[in-house]
């Protein structure tokens, strides 16, 4: 069965603006539109070095949410468990600087009912033989309640995703029974209420242990742009990874990459240092290119075996 990964595909429409970016102008660029979702940009990062993830989601029942399936199949993600429904995917329409940053986005998330109702079917036959669970911790209630009780059920481990981190806070009960929780600067901050915007890596580094500590998380990973990230641990266990330096194209889809990276690593047997270095990686990857996922690897070259 591979990882599971549980959450929502997005059509993403992006206008990249060839010069400094006018608020309120008109802006000269190019457009694009590609699949999207944080969930399923892990789908596919997780199935492109090779580990064919089981993808638990829905698309909209046209020829949208057909290509969205082949392509998903082409990279040899499991889509069995994909529901072709009315408003089954979200959009994501978003304005990039000349620099690769979002400096302005609209988004209009799917119905989660189908989701929810795949659960109910076919739950115990998705857990059982699943390596390990990624969700996004933000999705309809319902659907991750249902997700860890399987999760249990099976004895499997739950890494969440974030896309709305004002959502995921409301969820802090689920986040302390994850493996391993992974967000950025920002998202520690609002998880803790304190600002970490203008920390440096060894600054959070000093202080996440005694957070996660009161939080009652096992095992956190913040990454910090090209300052690399910070992971520790309840046993304080606490270290940091280099960012790497690259060309940027598009930042959006770096950290779902980090976290798909972090997820394998962690899944297959590696130690929080590795695994993070999986994902600094692919995250590097994905920065340098619009199209949101990283090119294809082989286990072999992160020294993973299943």
């Amino acid at each position: 069965m591979g990882i599971v990964v549980i959450g929502d595909v997005f059509i993403d429409i992006k206008g990249y603006s060839l010069s400094p970016y006018i608020p309120q102008g008109r802006n000269a660029g190019t457009v694009i539109q590609i699949h999207g979702g944080v969930a399923r940009n892990v789908a596919e990062n997780i199935a492109n070095i090779e580990l064919k993830p089981t993808f638990i989601s829905a698309v909209d029942d046209n020829a949208m949410g057909d290509d969205v399936i082949q392509k998903l199949k082409r990279h040899k993600v499991e889509t069995k468990y994909m529901k072709k429904v009315k408003d089954g995917m979200g959009t994501w329409l978003a304005v990039f600087d000349h620099e690769g940053d979002v400096v302005a986005s609209i988004s209009k998330r799917p119905d989660h009912k189908p989701i929810e109702q795949i659960l109910d079917e076919h739950g115990d036959e998705i857990f059982k033989d699943a390596d390990s669970i990624a969700i996004e911790i933000d999705t309809d209630k319902e659907i991750v309640k249902k997700t860890f009780m399987y999760a249990e059920k099976y004895h499997k481990e739950v890494y969440a995703l974030v896309s709305n981190m004002t959502i995921a806070v409301e969820r802090r009960d689920f986040i302390r029974r994850t493996a391993c929780f992974v967000c950025n600067q920002q998202e520690a901050g609002i998880l803790f209420s304190e600002d970490y915007d203008h920390m440096t890596p060894a600054e959070l580094a000093a202080i996440l242990p005694d957070r996660i500590r009161s939080a009652k998380i096992s095992r956190m990973v913040v990454t910090m742009g090209g300052d690399g990230s910070v992971f520790v641990d309840s046993d304080g266990h606490t270290g940091i990874y280099p960012g790497r330096k690259v060309d940027i194209v598009d930042t959006t889809g770096a950290g779902d990459a980090f976290f798909s990276g972090v997820c394998i690593g962690l899944t297959y047997g590696k130690t929080l240092q590795e695994a993070c270095r999986i994902g600094t990686r692919l995250a590097a990857t994905v920065i340098c290119t619009t199209e949101n996922i990283c090119p294809r690897f082989m286990p072999e070259e992160f020294g993973l075996t299943r």
